[in-house]
């Protein structure tokens, strides 16, 4: 048995009751037994158990308390606090057919009312006559006490269990039931007593077990070690090698990080997806220190850590200068008294690896990423889009028309030359070994064959953001040619019907139209993404030889959908807010950067108090205009019949200068005070006068006068997509 290594004090996990202790709730704890999990299905597979299983306590009517999972590459487990012994009381009341047709003149029960009860599990003398809106109508009326915790957790166990999904699924025996990986043991405890369930040739029990190889006898790896709770299998997992609680194991890896880093006298790599998924590769945590040859730092230092990082699961350490050093840590499973053979096992296989890198990288520069581009007609880059090689000709045509947007002839040029290079180290030995690293080593491949800094930067950033929360393209060119590149492959999906639906997108094309409205509104690129995308899909249109193409609406249309997904999840912005930029005509896609700026100052100024009257009478002027379809914008002053005509003219004129000017300057907060200055003015106009005057000149001139408040306000944003709160 081995010491556990948290600290003497309270258990974090015997907070509150004990089960049973409360007359009628009882603690629930599952664990599904399992041979090594994938470290990345662990996650989303507790988060799915969690949450299905507090849907299907709810919808059986099971009240509960706290529900938490904890998980290891050999383990799920679902702890459930104060679990109700038995479902909650309930009545059902179902509506038949109406009193007529369901009793007779003398009062006796029809087929209809026969058939009604028998359908429902009443009696017909248990059907209830009441009175409805609709007239008299008889109701079938059921009270169901509910039945024990215990009978109801046996039926919805083996559901919650074999309703998991991952990634890829496998059967192991003759029962064809399908789990990540063949199911060994289940431990399924009510209270402290065992549910009997059976799921995949698997029967349950009060038993679990403890790490393969640390502290447990050979009599526990056989029969399992008996528990009856939450505080009870925790403390009885830990004294045989096993920390249940993730997040236990997080604090002890960083822990040990931490220490092993000052003891390398470096810094930490710090990368939270190696750490999440060391977290999950080992049931106890314990960190080494391990070296490499320093020849081996002539290596680009993406190189390396890519090597570490991907084949081993290896953390890196920098110098005070941020040089790599040569050494690494790794998180194994075990802890031993001398763990010397495991550190040197370690380095001897990271220096396997190294050395394959190491002959990859000399043998790739031996031939020059310009000879390598024409070889790229042999490779498809989809069935249906033809080769690399075209997409390469699609691209380099695409980033000259972008950098005309955006630069001059010398930024034209890099951006032709990157594009003509970008998808040559797809050929090489590095990417073919390491394929997280295409664009990078081609960057460094062209900077080794006296290609300009501007174009070696631009290929090694191409593929960036990679995800939504990855960095962007530093470079101007290196934002063209990612763009370039996202808009291309999206224009030619499209052409050919290959077009995200529902949830369904393996070809990660939102991801795509997301990195487009990023590189964009953060990158600060002042461009006409209509023009753009226009030019993306006409490009790809005759390349891929279409002859009568789609509009291009349609991509437009899908990056809309990704600009509104990211404003609400990076900015925090109202539906109606973002609605009411992005309904205006087509004007949304000329400058993104523009309009979330809009977005930005609209949601701000909604919290004024006046805000929402003003949109109010704002709407009541838009209505009228569009039910009239008026756009006559032609004011008589000399109509006037009213003092508070002449005074909405009065502002209207005044603000129908500054309004404008001070939009294109871009003070977006002084415009729309500007607009909300009008308030007063708009509201004593309706209080007034009616505009649908009997007199058609008087009508016609009040419309006019709507009419122009109505494209004042419209050119900021379409404001009828606002929604007035509390209406």
């Amino acid at each position: 048995m081995i010491k556990s290594p948290i600290a003497s004090g309270p258990d974090p996990h015997s907070a509150g009751k004990r089960p049973g202790t409360k007359t009628g709730q009882a603690e629930l704890l599952l664990e599904i037994g399992t041979e090594e999990l994938p470290s990345q299905f662990l996650p989303p597979a507790l988060r799915a158990l969690g949450d299905s299983a507090e849907r299907l306590l709810k919808e059986h009517r099971l009240p509960h308390g706290a529900v938490r999972t904890f998980g290891s590459p050999r383990r799920m487990v679902l702890a459930v606090e104060s679990v109700s012994g038995r479902q909650a009381a309930t009545v059902k009341e179902v509506m038949g057919p109406s009193k007529a047709a369901a009793y007779d003149a003398a009062g006796q029960p029809t087929r209809a009312a026969i058939g009604f009860a028998g359908s429902q599990g009443v009696t017909v003398g248990g059907l209830e006559i009441r009175r409805t809106p609709k007239g008299e109508y008889v109701f079938a009326v059921r009270r169901e006490a509910g039945g024990s915790a215990v009978a109801v957790l046996g039926e919805i166990l083996p559901d919650l269990i074999g309703g998991l999904s991952f990634p890829k699924s496998m059967r192991w025996n003759e029962t064809g039931m399908r789990f990540a990986r063949p199911i060994r043991w289940l431990l399924t405890l009510y209270g402290g007593r065992v549910v009997g369930i059976q799921l995949g040739g698997i029967r349950a029990s009060n038993r679990t077990f403890g790490h393969r190889f640390l502290g447990s006898p050979e009599s526990a790896h056989s029969q399992g070690l008996p528990v009856k709770d939450l505080r009870m299998y925790m403390k009885t997992l830990e004294r045989h090698g096993v920390i249940p609680d993730q997040s236990t194991r997080r604090v002890m890896i960083l822990a040990q990080l931490t220490d092993l880093t000052k003891a390398a006298r470096g810094h930490l790599h710090r990368d939270e997806d190696l750490l999440e998924q060391a977290i999950y590769s080992v049931e106890y945590p314990h960190a080494i220190l391990g070296e490499f040859e320093p020849h081996y730092l002539s290596l680009p230092k993406e190189v390396l850590m890519t090597a570490m990082k991907e084949h081993q699961g290896y953390f890196s350490l920098m110098g005070p200068d941020g040089a790599l050093l040569p050494k690494f840590i790794a998180v194994t499973n075990m802890k031993l008294s001398n763990m010397r053979l495991i550190r040197e096992g370690n380095e001897r296989v990271l220096a396997a690896r190294l050395a394959d890198a190491k002959f990859f990288f000399e043998e790739d520069r031996k031939t020059k990423l310009a000879d390598r581009v024409e070889k790229l007609k042999g490779v498809t880059f989809h069935h249906k889009l033809g080769t690399l090689h075209q997409k390469i000709g699609r691209l380099t045509e695409l980033v000259v028309k972008l950098a005309d947007m955006l630069g001059d002839q010398e930024l034209r040029n890099t951006c032709r030359r990157a594009a003509q290079l970008s998808k040559a180290d797809l050929l090489t030995g590095m990417v073919g070994e390491f394929p997280t690293l295409q664009g990078i080593i081609g960057g460094e491949y062209a900077r080794h064959d006296g290609e300009s800094e501007e174009v070696s930067r631009a290929i090694a950033e191409q593929y960036l953001p990679r995800s939504m929360d990855d960095a962007l393209p530093q470079t101007l060119a290196g934002k063209i040619l990612s763009l370039a590149d996202r808009l291309d492959t999206l224009a030619a999906f499209f052409h050919v019907g290959i077009v995200p639906t529902g949830s369904e997108d393996p070809l990660g094309l939102r991801r795509h139209a997301t990195a487009v409205v990023r590189i964009i509104i953060e990158g600060n690129l002042r461009l006409n993404l209509g023009k753009a995308a226009d030019n993306a899909w006409n490009i790809a249109a005759d390349d891929l030889k279409l002859s009568a193409p789609q509009p291009s609406t349609i991509l437009l249309n899908f990056i809309a959908e990704r600009l509104r997904y990211y404003c609400r999840t990076v900015h925090g912005l109202r539906e109606d807010v973002i609605e009411a930029l992005v309904k205006r005509s087509d004007k949304w896609m000329y400058d993104l950067v523009d309009v979330v700026s809009r977005m930005k100052a609209l949601q701000s100024i909604t919290a004024r108090p006046e805000f929402d009257p003003l949109m109010v009478g704002f709407k009541r002027a838009h209505r009228l205009v569009e039910k009239e379809k008026w756009s006559r914008d032609s004011i008589d002053p000399s109509l006037y019949q009213h003092p508070t005509e002449e005074h909405l003219y009065r502002v209207l004129e005044e603000f129908k200068q500054r309004v404008p000017a001070l939009i294109a300057q871009g003070d977006y907060a002084k415009a729309l005070d500007g607009l909300v200055r009008m308030r007063p003015a708009i509201d004593g106009f309706f209080e007034g006068v009616m505009v649908n005057a009997d007199d058609p000149a008087l009508r016609a001139n009040r419309l006019s006068l709507l009419y122009a408040i109505d494209q004042l306000f419209l050119s900021f944003a379409d404001f009828s997509q606002i929604v007035v709160q509390g209406t």
